[in-house]
């Protein structure tokens, strides 16, 4: 291995061991600064129809497509050839990923008919909606195959969720839709209809297609060759995605801070972290499986790929730029709820 290789690989695991660090420090910055960021979220190369569809391809929709593509391009469809002894449980879990938050978010609505201010409640739902209506993240792969989980059912919980959310993402919406008012519920049905069935399929889902497809003809040896490079790639494009669509919100959060709404809003999310982590588990015990599967489900229905969420509420949601914050403090918190995850999963007999 040369040095620069070493360099990278080095390189790489130190900023994979803080990324959480590195996660909040890209809001501070985005609060502080948020002028560049704004212009990254703006530059738009060209726009695209589909399926009647207009989409403008802007930069943080290509970043988001190359993570997508590489996601798929580091994913061992191999361990797939397993999945057929866990259809039951991958099946339960990915009924669960689309059902387990809109009833939570169902919960909210009810527990918050009493807040003193009705239109913070309908930001924090609509936030919630684009958490809960995303696919599985990614990196609840890496989390599972830490933990000792099912590779099998891991992956298939990200590929089959990825593939069906042009069409499970605007269920979710409409449902949340119907649990809002005003504005907001016809933004959420207006997205569910016509803003994002094309764009998960162009930004989602053929990124995804293509990087599995490319994995198939790049050999083992080549790829371990360029991982180190292709996760800091990853690092680099994540922080920029976070980091522009946090400019758009957070400038305002900061300077005039609304205490009340930021406490309720990072407690329901941090409730729902906990409801979605939890569920995983309670799956597991009524179904009877091991610890393996347990892991998989568990940080399968806990961790969600914000960035796409992140993308399209900037995108269709300008209007309402409070609605992301619920995003933003489920990115962070869904990590920090996986590294509490991990620990327990690991001091757990087997």
């Amino acid at each position: 291995m040369s040095e620069r290789q070493t360099f990278i690989q080095t390189f790489s695991h130190f900023v994979h061991q803080r990324f959480l660090w590195f996660l909040a420090g890209s809001y501070v910055v985005a609060g502080l600064a948020p002028d560049l960021g704004l212009r990254i979220k703006n530059l738009t190369f060209a726009h695209v129809t589909l399926f009647n569809e207009d989409i403008a391809l802007t930069l943080p929709t290509v970043l988001l497509g190359f993570l997508l593509f590489n996601a798929g391009l580091g994913t061992q469809t191999a361990g797939l050839r397993h999945l057929a002894r866990s259809w039951a449980v991958l099946f339960v879990g990915l009924l669960a990923n689309l059902l387990v938050p809109v009833a939570f978010i169902l919960g909210v609505t009810g527990g918050m008919q009493l807040w003193h201010n009705p239109d913070e409640v309908q930001n924090i739902l609509v936030g919630l909606a684009l958490v809960a209506s995303m696919p599985i993240a990614g990196s609840s792969t890496a989390w599972a195959q830490n933990a000792n989980g099912d590779l099998a059912l891991s992956l298939g919980l990200v590929l089959i969720s990825t593939f069906l959310s042009p069409w499970t993402t605007p269920l979710a919406l409409h449902a949340v839709g119907f649990m809002t008012t005003g504005d907001y519920s016809e933004d959420l049905h207006e997205l569910a209809s016509s803003g994002t069935g094309a764009f998960l399929f162009l930004c989602v889902l053929l990124p995804s297609i293509a990087g599995l497809g490319l994995r198939r003809l790049v050999s083992d040896a080549r790829m371990n060759s360029v991982k180190p490079s292709l996760k800091l790639l990853n690092f680099a494009a994540l922080l920029t995605l976070n980091y522009s669509n946090a400019s758009v919100s957070l400038p305002q959060t900061i300077r005039d801070p609304d205490w009340d709404f930021l406490a309720v809003t990072l407690s329901i999310v941090t409730a729902l972290c906990v409801f979605a982590f939890a569920s995983g588990w309670a799956i597991s015990r009524l179904l009877k499986v091991e610890k393996p599967e347990t892991a998989s489900l568990m940080f399968g229905l806990g961790m969600n790929n914000n960035g796409t969420g992140l993308v399209l509420a900037s995108m269709a949601l300008a209007d309402h730029p409070r609605v992301l914050l619920p995003i933003i403090f489920y990115n962070l918190v869904q990590h920090l709820g996986a590294g509490i995850v991990d620990r327990l999963l690991c001091r757990a007999p087997s």
